[in-house]
């Protein structure tokens, strides 16, 4: 693209050029991520397009993603960049994250190995800021019931509950559940709470119908399983 056509407006460019054009001609897939931003932003400020200013959200953010876990703080100073273009923006990441939660929908979902679990539950929690601790319910054919917050916590920990955890499982008439913890910090080594409460729970267990095979650690980053251990 000329240096001519990235400094005068979008509505000067060739057909073929413009963004909502592109997207509308050739489908989304074909379209820069700067180009895909500029059409939710519609407008720039005077002296820059659109696309000039997209270009600019996105060398200081880098991704969507990170985009995502912004606050409004982390928008000052953009020029041509108000509320309302701001609440677009995040609009627009919540669809898409939404839209992947539906894509993985666990309802009933038979759980036959750990990276099914990580299937569920990675779009939910691998953005959070804090951590949760959650339970799915599984039947006697090992398939999802519902997945449930035990806890939410804060940036460092959370406390769930075990004889809450337990009675809920009951109540579900869940054969088994699978635990699932976060932790924010991206350190995945267990602390000694987290290992005095998974004692805590599985000796209670014991005493139930419910069973819990398997302990899982995984990178909610979606790449790997880092340890399975059978109880």
């Amino acid at each position: 693209m000329s240096e001519k056509l990235q400094s005068s407006g979008i509505k000067d460019w060739p057909e073929d050029d413009r963004p909502r054009e592109k997207l509308l001609g050739k489908g989304a897939r074909e379209l820069s991520n700067s180009e895909l931003l500029a059409i939710l932003l519609r407008t720039g400020a005077q002296g820059q397009s659109a696309i000039d200013l997209a270009r600019k959200i996105l060398d200081k953010f880098g991704t969507f993603r990170n985009m995502s876990q912004t606050d409004a703080r982390d928008w000052q100073g953009f020029k041509g960049l108000g509320p309302a273009k701001i609440a677009q923006i995040h609009a627009a990441l919540e669809i898409g994250r939404r839209f992947r939660e539906v894509e993985v929908r666990p309802e009933q979902r038979k759980i036959v190995s750990a990276r099914d679990v990580v299937e569920i539950v990675m779009p939910q929690m691998r953005d959070l800021k804090t951590e949760v601790f959650k339970v799915a319910h599984l039947n006697s054919n090992h398939r999802l019931i519902v997945i449930r917050n035990a806890a939410v916590g804060t940036v460092n920990q959370a406390m769930p509950i075990v004889r809450e955890i337990i009675h809920d499982a009951l109540q579900n008439f869940a054969a088994a559940i699978i635990c699932i913890h976060n932790h924010p910090s991206a350190n995945l080594s267990p602390s000694p709470e987290d290992k005095k409460f998974t004692g805590e729970l599985c000796a209670c267990l014991l005493y139930t119908s419910d069973a819990a095979d398997d302990l899982l650690c995984v990178d909610l980053g979606g790449r790997r399983i880092i340890k399975k251990t059978t109880l």
